[in-house]
């Protein structure tokens, strides 16, 4: 198999229960959620669709597709971004741990594990700087759009980056703790 792409075994995200509890918890919750982001892309493209067929051959647009598309696009970040954690899929630069791994993949185990840890580290800020706007949009009925033509309340939108954030950075903690283990593993 080529190097650029990881064997099965290795792509695996979702551990076995017996195999890594917390891991298997953590993967499924993500997994979860990672479908709920894809069918939400399936449903925004279809609602875009619907908006642009609207528009150009019934002179009918869709109320509220751009206020709905601009919070559902972040929304499907939040979704999703523990399953890329996870997967150790996040955009970085490759090349270069690749070529770090030919030589020492003690010290991509200790690099993947210091990257792991920022991006609990950043996650958990999201978490604290956005749970006291979650709460202000649940207790103060917060809407956004144009009040009688088109609103959505924000509190969903809001929980969503508030448990995306959460369990992202328990992902992260989750891989720091796995690349500190390889790198355990490895020195025997």
């Amino acid at each position: 198999m080529s190097q650029d792409y990881p064997s099965h075994e290795t792509d695996r995200f979702v551990p076995s229960f017996a195999e890594a509890p917390v891991g298997a918890i953590l993967g499924s919750v993500a997994a979860v959620m990672f479908s709920v982001g894809t069918l939400c892309i399936g449903g925004l493209m279809g609602l875009v669709v619907a908006d642009v067929l609207g528009r150009n051959f019934f002179d009918a647009p869709i109320t509220g597709v751009s206020e709905i598309a601009a919070r559902t696009v972040v929304a499907i970040v939040f979704l999703q971004v523990a399953a890329a954690i996870q997967q150790k899929r996040l955009t970085r630069a490759d090349f270069l741990v690749r070529r770090l791994e030919r030589s020492s993949p003690r010290t991509v185990c200790l690099l993947e594990a210091f990257f792991a840890l920022s991006g609990a580290i950043v996650f958990a800020l999201i978490v604290w700087a956005s749970w006291p706007k979650m709460i202000d949009a649940w207790t103060g009925a917060e809407y956004f759009g144009v009040q009688g033509v088109f609103t959505i309340p924000t509190f969903p939108f809001r929980a969503i980056t508030v448990l995306g954030s959460a369990v992202a950075s328990l992902s992260a903690l989750y891989r720091m703790a796995d690349e500190i283990r390889s790198f355990r593993r490895d020195a025997k």
